[in-house]
């Protein structure tokens, strides 16, 4: 029999984190071990069960049915156990984890960083990158940047800017159609968005024409259609704030210079938890500060609202 007291606490917190990622090397990431050291440890786990929990596949793991069993029998229970612990948890209080997606993160905040260095180097700052909303119930993160309509149950949330979006390309893909009309994106080759997104619907439907039937490309990341943009291959609905580093350095340039505020917005978001940490108030109130030195650079921007028409 199982003598379920001797069982490792860790290897079942491990096994629940491999269960809800669904890919060993991004598991071994976030518990900062190697990929043969996490799978080392779940081979383990599966001995001293005798149950196997994982099917191993060129595109990740899968659970077994006893897999999925044993992750709903625990996985609640070490949920309950994180959130009671976090309170007795020693944290410095000038480190700082921060999430935010790789657009806002790579063309907005991170050209401002030195800034913020300079002001307080005592700043202990961790940056986490990804398209993924972080869980702050379950993950050591004090704070994102989001875009959305600041929609968030049980987080804090704070706008900093809006956003507007308008048809770019590449110099290079502007050339090669010489005379054709900006403002008429019926004759241009234009690139498809990820299925979900509505914003060629949008434009077309605020900005007048015809949507295409077909698109030159369609793309399944906002990513790809960036680069593809860049690389002249068709028009890319872009949005402003992301895409405004590339504009400064003419590499992708504004067609018509019309632009379309939408809806969304860029927010500060954060759990009740993190009201009382000291880094998080220094960084807001810089952050704060820099968006509205952001707004009033371009007219018609607050944090408030997005720009006119």
């Amino acid at each position: 029999m199982l003598n379920m007291a001797k069982l490792p606490l860790g290897l079942l917190q491990q096994f629940v984190l491999i269960a809800r990622v669904g890919n060993l090397s991004r598991a071994a990431a976030q518990a900062n071990l190697t990929v043969s050291a996490l799978s080392h440890q779940m081979k383990q786990l599966e001995e001293r069960l005798e149950r196997r929990l994982f099917e191993r596949g060129p595109r990740g793991v899968t659970l077994t049915v006893e897999g999925c069993a044993l992750l709903e029998a625990v996985g609640g229970h070490l949920d309950g156990i994180e959130q009671a612990l976090a309170a007795y948890r020693t944290r410095h209080h000038d480190a700082l984890t921060l999430s935010a997606s790789p657009g806002i993160m790579s063309s907005w905040l991170v050209p401002r960083l030195p800034r913020l260095v300079a002001a307080h180097p005592e700043l202990e700052l961790t940056l986490q990158s990804g398209s993924a909303l972080v869980n702050f119930a379950r993950e050591p993160v004090d704070a994102g940047l989001r875009y959305g309509r600041g929609e968030w149950p049980g987080l804090h949330s704070e706008r900093l800017f809006g956003e507007w979006i308008a048809p770019v390309a590449a110099p290079e893909l502007i050339a090669q159609m010489g005379d054709a009309d900006p403002g008429d994106l019926s004759c241009w080759p234009l690139l498809g968005e990820p299925t979900s997104s509505t914003r060629w619907r949008d434009w077309f439907e605020h900005r007048g024409g015809v949507q295409p039937p077909r698109y030159v490309a369609q793309f399944d990341s906002l990513d790809a259609l960036r680069h593809a943009a860049l690389e002249g291959l068709g028009v890319a609905l872009g949005r402003m704030v992301t895409s405004k580093s590339l504009i400064d350095a003419g590499r992708l340039k504004v067609l018509g210079h019309n632009y379309l505020p939408v809806s969304e917005a860029y927010w500060l978001v954060y759990p009740p938890r993190s009201l009382e940490h000291r880094g998080l108030q220094v960084f807001r109130e810089w952050l704060l500060a820099e968006a509205d030195d952001y707004c009033r650079q371009l007219p018609g921007m607050s944090r408030c609202g997005a720009v006119g028409d």
